[in-house]
């Protein structure tokens, strides 16, 4: 399975991130491609332990049922419903997204699983450092597919 904690399959989302341009369009969804840099990027810190979102009352009484959602090797559905604190709708900087993202996924990558957070993901509540890398690469792979690359 896919983890961005593999040298190879961070290598493989760096090439695809530098595919998209600013006028590369979703096949699904609301967010242009700089809000989706931006979005895949709020997630990172999450991840890196950078923002603690709070765990909603829906992901507490059902996260934990639905985490393997977030690790297996299924695609995530289309137009899935995201953690509120990381929904972008304003306008961003596209170029300035796309270089704070790959910044933050070479950095989460160089600082291994043991700096992975230990907070509790907002819905799917508490993860391994495993999970997390193999979610990662599952939430960017389909960002990534979102925007045909």
């Amino acid at each position: 399975m896919n983890n961005m904690f593999h040298h190879f399959d961070m290598t493989q989302i760096l090439n695809r991130i530098d595919a998209l341009s600013p006028q590369s369009q979703p096949l699904w969804g609301k967010m242009d491609a700089a809000q989706m840099l931006s979005h895949c990027s709020a997630f990172q810190d999450i991840a890196m332990g950078i923002t603690n979102p709070p765990r909603g009352w829906l992901g507490r009484l059902v996260g934990n049922f639905a985490k393997p959602l977030f690790y297996n090797e299924k695609p995530l559905p289309r137009n899935m419903s995201t953690i509120p604190d990381i929904l972008i709708a304003d306008p961003r900087e596209f170029e300035t997204e796309r270089e704070q993202l790959k910044e933050k996924l070479i950095a989460f990558q160089k600082n291994g699983p043991e700096k992975c957070t230990t907070h509790p993901h907002p819905f799917f509540g508490k993860l391994t450092s495993e999970q997390w890398g193999r979610g990662l690469y599952k939430h960017l792979d389909h960002h990534l597919k979102q925007f045909g690359v």
